[in-house]
């Protein structure tokens, strides 16, 4: 059964035997779940439920306490109902007992909120009143990320008086809401819904719900703590396997020249590669540190790398250029290592000239250059040729 049926069902079972308190949940239910009509002239009340328990309740407490009559109208389900409904219409006495509850003021104008006698009633008449508005127009979801109280009221007067009679039980987080045009009063911590299921005395329910709640929690913490020792894990066994390769690879560069102290580091995390770093402090021999653990090896590590670039051969993490052989950045530069013109050789050039390119990237080529300067006029030949463009030469003598 959903939460909110078995609520209400308990609800509708609990024996009241204080008449203030009976009197308080008749008009709780008429005014969250009621509604005034006007019958040959006359005042009516109806009120609209959707358990046939609560609906026997009410007609009963209308007779032995207001000693009216109240006929009730069973509707099948059809178009957007889902279940039967049960409403109860007080024809004959309406007006009285519409005074009497506070549906109507002393000149027989409609009211909105609760009577001042509930408002400023003692604490049982809150709790009536809550007991009355869930029966009439209540909902409690499972207990969850989104679970929540609610109570659906026909204006918001009524829904600011339920949110006061909340605060007096000492029920935190009963909250006036306006959702899709109707007010509510909605509770979402789970301590609070239980204590306020307590006050209205649905101990049944109370259990079943702590009973979903906490196993949902400890699933959920379960779930958790699984996903993250999983993920740590393979996170661990990455990172021991990488770092297990890396100083394998140093210690085959380094060989006897490795620092002793250093390659003992390597050797612990050669031998102990699941261990953690303070772990490997302690089987160290004398006892190290995390930090100076994780030095060693960073260092082994470094010292291995710039032992292989000098050699030309592949580093502790990958591939390295080959010693003599530049990189693409390390061509474009001059013998100094300097970005700039380079002149090309008077060899190449005909005519003994001398012809300044630039070599950097977007740069003119030296065989490019040596057949350009062929298409010069002769006055150019004891000229220096520079370039003042990419792909453009220019000199004194053709200007």
């Amino acid at each position: 059964m959903a939460m909110t049926a078995a609520v209400k069902d308990e609800l509708s079972r609990l024996a009241v035997t204080k008449p203030c308190c009976r009197k308080a949940e008749v008009a709780s239910v008429f005014r969250y779940g009621g509604s005034l009509h006007i019958v040959g002239g006359r005042i009516a009340i109806e009120a609209e439920l959707d358990t046939g328990a609560a609906a026997r309740r009410l007609r009963k407490d209308i007779w032995e306490v207001y000693s009216h009559r109240a006929d009730l109208v069973i509707q099948s389900p059809g178009g957007l109902r889902r279940g039967h409904r049960y409403q109860l219409r007080v024809t004959a006495g309406g007006e009285a007992m519409a005074r009497q509850i506070g549906m109507v003021d002393g000149q027989g104008r409609p009211a909105f909120g609760l009577p001042p006698y509930l408002v400023n009633g003692p604490l049982c008449d809150c709790e009536a009143v809550w007991r009355g508005a869930f029966l009439a127009h209540g909902s409690l979801t499972e207990p969850g990320r989104s679970s929540a109280l609610e109570i659906t009221c026909p204006n918001m007067e009524s829904a600011i008086a339920l949110a006061g009679a909340a605060r007096r039980l000492g029920i935190p987080g009963a909250k006036h809401r306006e959702v899709r045009g109707s007010d509510r009063v909605v509770i979402r911590d789970g301590d609070a819904i239980s204590a306020l299921l307590t006050r209205l005395g649905a101990h049944e329910s109370v259990l079943a719900w702590e009973e979903r709640r906490m196993r949902r929690e400890v699933r959920a913490t379960a779930n958790r703590l699984a996903n993250f020792d999983d993920a740590n894990l393979r996170r661990s066994a990455r990172a021991a396997v990488a770092a297990g390769a890396r100083v394998s690879r140093a210690l085959e560069i380094l060989g006897d020249d490795a620092p002793e102290h250093l390659a003992a580091a390597g050797r612990l995390r050669l031998d102990h590669k699941q261990a953690s770093l303070e772990e490997l402090g302690t089987l160290a021999d004398p006892p190290l540190t995390k930090d100076a653990i994780a030095g060693r090896i960073r260092r082994l590590l470094a010292m291995a790398d710039r032992r292989a670039f000098e050699l030309g051969i592949d580093g502790t993490d990958g591939p390295h250029p080959a010693a003599g052989q530049a990189s693409p950045a390390i061509a474009a530069t001059g013998p100094e290592g300097s970005i700039g013109p380079q002149s090309v050789p008077a060899a190449q050039a005909p005519h003994g000239t001398a012809v300044t390119v630039p070599t950097q990237a977007g740069g003119v080529s030296a065989d490019s250059a040596a057949q350009r300067s062929q298409e010069l006029p002769a006055s150019t030949d004891t000229s220096i040729v520079s370039q003042v463009g990419p792909g453009a030469l220019s000199s004194p003598g053709s200007r």
